[in-house]
Order: structure tokens, then sequence, then C-alpha cells
């Protein structure tokens, strides 16, 4: 699912009044643009408003104004970057770069946004799309992820500590023991099973391993999961699933994939690193994704074979229960992703501080028997090469989303993130080893 409405925001005129004109005058041509594209007016007494914020420059001689507002903001909104929509007239454009210099010697994010007149489309849909990333700033650091058991052994470069998501992504760390997620399991009645097992059968387009023992396992998963989410208010959960395979024979396939399908993002192998990447991309895009495996790389055609035992539903043509591909138990997912555009996407780092992003297009989908259920040949058209992975790689796992975003990825993260864009206090370029 892809955003189709405005994401509201607020825009906070801002003049001098040197300029011989009064402000509502000034800006009368873009106001009705950017109400179309979800912007409402706010005056400095309600600068604490919830909405993300935009200081339109509407003259010079403002830039004392905007600092003060600006401060003003941050005791409400604290962390939140700077965004200047500046214009050709009244001197505009000099304002807004003397700010946003005076506020990147200070250590603090901002971007300038230009619209060249009240018509102008393509920078009108930059300012929305920053808009989208301001509110996506603000719902990251509200959201929690359930870490359903420790991080699987093997991650070894994808275990952050809890504080580092938080610090640098934003959304708080909930540990849950994964016995909680068994006891929760024991609690679910047959008779809530048997209507989500029979649905998952019946639009399969082939049961292969799995028995009813099987699925009814998977579903109980699912709605154990499910319980857990709502009880600890997560946006999204990640889980050491292969305790699931030792401890209880049965898989998390399903279930992360329905989680997916309903909203919640999901991840497996406990994998915060990957997880946070999905709820970002759901958060910023509004667009489920996957959670794969490199499985295979062929440097002269710049592709890459992923695959994973678990898909979300609603991302593929068709699908085919299979058993979990390493263990032979449970249930999988073995779908077919359709061809088409899609972005890869691998957030990595000791501090989750740096990110691998590629533009590509699924050639197409397979069914290798030596390799997990759900398989998709992408060939890499834009941003990193599948060369990188074998020379410097971030981690394992890679997250695909449907469509091209690398850029609007790689924009919002040099404004929240990148730390190699905010200048130090002491003017000296922060670099990263």
């Amino acid at each position: 699912m892809t955003q189709t409405s405005p994401v509201p925001f607020g825009y906070l005129p801002v003049g001098s009044p040197l300029a011989g004109r009064p402000l509502d005058e000034l800006i009368a041509d873009h106001v009705p643009a950017l109400t179309r594209i979800g912007g409402q007016r706010l005056e400095p007494e309600t600068i604490a408003s919830p909405l993300p914020l935009i200081y339109l420059v509407a003259t010079g001689g403002a830039e004392q104004k905007i600092l003060r507002l600006r401060d003003e903001r941050e005791r409400s909104m604290p962390g939140e970057p700077v965004l200047l929509l500046a214009h050709p007239g009244n001197n505009s454009l000099p304002a807004a770069l003397e700010v946003l210099a005076r506020l990147q010697q200070d250590g603090k994010r901002g971007r300038i946004l230009y619209l060249k007149g009240p018509q102008d489309a393509p920078g009108l849909q930059e300012v929305a799309e920053a808009a989208a990333g301001l509110r996506a700033f603000h719902e990251l650091r509200r959201a929690r992820i359930g870490l359903v058991g420790p991080p699987s052994d093997w991650l070894t470069a994808s275990s952050p500590d809890p504080e580092v998501v938080r610090q640098v992504w934003g959304p708080q760390v909930i540990p849950i023991p994964i016995d909680e997620l068994g006891e929760a399991m024991a609690a679910i009645p047959e008779k809530a099973v048997e209507p989500l097992g029979g649905d998952l059968i019946s639009k399969a387009a082939r049961v292969r391993e799995p028995g009813a023992v099987e699925i009814g396992d998977a579903v109980r998963v699912y709605l154990a999961l499910k319980r857990l989410a709502d009880e600890h208010e997560l946006q999204a959960v990640t889980v050491r699933c292969f305790d699931l395979v030792g401890d209880l024979k049965t898989t998390g396939c399903f279930a992360l994939a329905q989680l997916n399908d309903d909203g919640i993002t999901a991840g497996c192998e406990g994998d915060l690193v990957s997880a946070t990447a999905m709820l970002w991309i759901r958060t910023l895009l509004g667009q489920t994704s996957w959670m794969a495996n490199p499985a295979g790389i062929d440097t002269e055609n710049n592709s890459i074979w992923l695959a994973h035992c678990t898909v979300p539903r609603d991302m593929v043509e068709g699908y085919c229960l299979r058993s979990h591909f390493e263990s032979g138990l449970g249930v999988g997912i073995q779908g077919t992703l359709p061809a088409g555009p899609v972005t890869l996407v691998r957030i990595g780092g000791r501090t989750m501080e740096r990110l691998w992003l590629a533009n590509g297009e699924i050639l197409r989908a397979g069914t290798e028997e030596r390799l997990c259920r759900t398989q998709a040949e992408v060939r890499l058209t834009r941003g990193g090469c599948a060369g990188d992975l074998l020379t410097a790689p971030l981690g394992n796992h890679l997250v695909l989303v449907p469509g091209h975003y690398a850029g609007r990825l790689q924009a919002w993260w040099e404004l929240m993130v990148d730390p190699r864009h905010v200048p130090p206090k002491s003017g000296k370029q922060a670099r990263i080893s």
C-alpha cells in the first residue's frame, strides 16, 4: 500500500516588518498550493503543534526571528530537523541560507526547500515529501519494537544495543521473553485457529508438506504474536524464530507474513536492524516490505538472488504452502514476487549509522529446492552494486520494497540520521570509520 493522501503539516510564515507589506499579502499566492498538499497555517503561539513544521521564509530580515522560533519549537519537539521553505521574492532565499548556515554551525540538522513559484509542481512535491519525512521522524520516535527472545546467535553484526536503536533511529525496543510467546500460544482457543487455517489453505495454489496440525500450530503462533503486539502496544516485532523450531516444532513464517499484511511490521531471527529498516519503510513510504537472505550474487549481471521462508501475502502473485527449508518442519510460504521495480535497503554499522541502498528490478521468481522457499532474482540498476556485498557487507539480511525509492530514502537518511551531515560545533568535519 502506498500513501496517496497528503500528509498534514503546519507551515509558519515568518517575515520582517521592514518588508513594507502585510505578511498575509506576501504569502497569499502560496497559500492555496500549500493547502492543497496538506499545509495548515500556524502562528507563533501554536508552534508547539504536533504537526510536522515547515518555516515559510516570507522575507529577508527574519533570520533572528526564525532562530528564536526554532528554539521554542525544540522544547516541544526535540531534535526535529528544521525545514525552511524559500521562494524567489523579497530576499527569502538569502534569509534561508543564513539561517541554515547558522544551524549547521551549531551542529543542528536542517534543509532548504525552494519553490520557484506557486505552481512549481516538482517543488511542491518536494515539500510534500519533506513533510511526510518529518512525520516519519516523529512516528519512529513514538514507535515500539518488540524483541521476542534475544537476537539469533549468528547475527554477529546485526545485534545493536537497544539504546542505539532508540538514539539513532527513534523506536524503543521492548524485550519480551520467548517463554511469553509460548504461554500466549497455549492460551489460544482452537475455535480461533480453524478459520484462519482454512483461509490460508483455500488461497494457496498448492499445499505440499504441511498437514492440518502444522498449519494449526503456525496460525497459533500468529494469534499469540498478535496478542503480544496488542498488549505491549507494538508497531513492530522481531522474533527469535528458530527457538520455535527447536522447542515447539513449529515456525513463525506464516505469523510474520500475516502480521506484515495486518500493518504490524514483523521480522525474523530477532534481527533488530532489519526490523528497524522495515518499520522505517512502512512509516515513511506506507509500504510493506520483505526481509530476505542474499543467497547468490552475479557480479557480471549486477544481480542478487534473495530467499526466505516467509513473505507477506499481499506482496506476491500467488503462493504455495511448504515446510520450513532448514528444518523441514512447520509452514513456510513459497510466494511468487512479481517482476518489476524494487528498492533494496540495508542499515549497518556498530551504531546503525550506515546505509546501503539500491534500486533494481525483479527479473524472476525461483523455486530452487536448496534455498529458502520464496526466491527472487533482482538486477540492480542504481545505487549500490551487487559486488558491494562481497567487499563491504553491512550484514546478512536485505529488505526489499516494491518501487524505486533509493533517492527518497537516501535524502531522508542524510537529514535525519547520517552524522556526516551534522557538522560538529568545533567546525571539524565528522568522519565515520
